[in-house]
């Protein structure tokens, strides 16, 4: 397994790291995986393409990576003001996006499986503050996807850097700007070191869905067995991992504010002209691309579906229960 992260990192690298411990465990070790970190078979924006030649049997890795591929694999990963853990894990398993991915992935030689999830991201690290729109030109920041697609909309610089860059960019000055993931693998990195200004809920990632691309020669050629087997396991690894993030950001944000970070949320402005953008960004995608408008449909439709009933149950629940037990 090629992967897109450094070899063991929190969160991200424990999650393709569980997914191996997982299927030897279930098969007594008839099958193994062999992880490597990225640079170590692939740099780690090309995960796929090692899988997809042959140079690797999978990868794991987050699929907005490779939107030079198709534009609708960011909705695999995350797009902005996009679903929840919760309402993506609907949508790929109840309401059609697992059969789309698959269409999608098979293009390129790939069976995909959902294989972690990291749950809502933090908005990133600055060495100025953000009170404005304005702030936000000519800013140079490292942030992928469609989120990136925005902020260029908005007159920023965004570039895509594979994580193990961030912080070596972040410290010469190519960069004045970075979103990573949260506080726990922000905190891994670094990143506390090199910026004075930390925003939280961020637009751009709020449930980033990492991926499992196994070879689709290889896949097909699995017994019937063999691939439930992959499909189960990539599945307790998805389930872990979100629960490891859960428990791991909160801590992680304490120690970063005791270490003198500036705390900050982006502005009411800020948030309306990053949601004008974004829908902007689909229209026209959806305009010019028949499978991302496509995705998009099935996503949208599913997403309002679920977004209905936890406005009604969860949202309102969680507000009285954290109200009158002082959460």
């Amino acid at each position: 397994m090629t992967t897109s992260w450094p070899k063991g990192f929190p969160g991200l690298g424990t999650a393709s790291d569980d997914f191996a411990d997982l299927l030897s465990a279930a098969t007594g070790g008839r099958l193994t995986v062999t992880v490597h970190g990225a640079g170590e078979i692939a740099p780690g924006l090309k995960a796929m393409d090692a899988v997809a030649d042959g140079t690797a049997d999978l990868y794991h890795s987050a699929d907005y990576y490779y939107l030079g591929k198709s534009k609708a694999l960011a909705f695999f990963a995350t797009v902005p003001f996009g679903m929840t853990p919760e309402e993506y894990a609907t949508w790929i398993r109840n309401d059609g996006g697992q059969q789309l991915w698959d269409e999608i992935s098979a293009e390129f030689g790939i069976k995909p499986f959902s294989c972690g999830n990291t749950g809502g991201q933090s908005g990133g690290w600055f060495n100025k503050e953000i009170n404005s729109l304005d702030d936000l030109k000519g800013l140079n920041i490292r942030m992928p996807g469609l989120g990136g697609d925005v902020m260029r909309r908005l007159g920023a610089n965004a570039v895509t850097l594979a994580g193990g860059e961030i912080a070596p960019a972040l410290q010469a000055g190519t960069i004045d700007a970075t979103e990573w993931v949260g506080p726990w693998n922000d905190y891994a990195f670094g990143l506390h070191k090199l910026a004075t200004y930390y925003y939280l809920a961020g637009f751009h990632e709020p449930a980033l869905s990492l991926s499992l691309g196994v070879n689709k020669r290889l896949y097909d050629d699995m017994s019937p067995a063999d691939q439930a087997l992959i499909a189960t396991c990539a599945a307790a690894a998805d389930a872990r991992s979100y629960t490891d993030y859960l428990a791991n950001n909160g801590a992680f944000l304490d120690r970063i504010v005791s270490e003198g970070v500036e705390i900050r949320s982006f502005p009411e402005d800020v948030w309306e002209g990053l949601g004008r953008a974004s829908r902007e960004i689909f229209e026209e995608n959806a305009a010019s691309d028949e499978t991302f408008a496509k995705t998009y449909s099935s996503y949208r439709e599913s997403m309002a579906k679920t977004a209905s009933w936890l406005e009604q149950s969860d949202r309102v629940f969680l507000e009285q229960r954290n109200r009158l037990f002082d959460i």
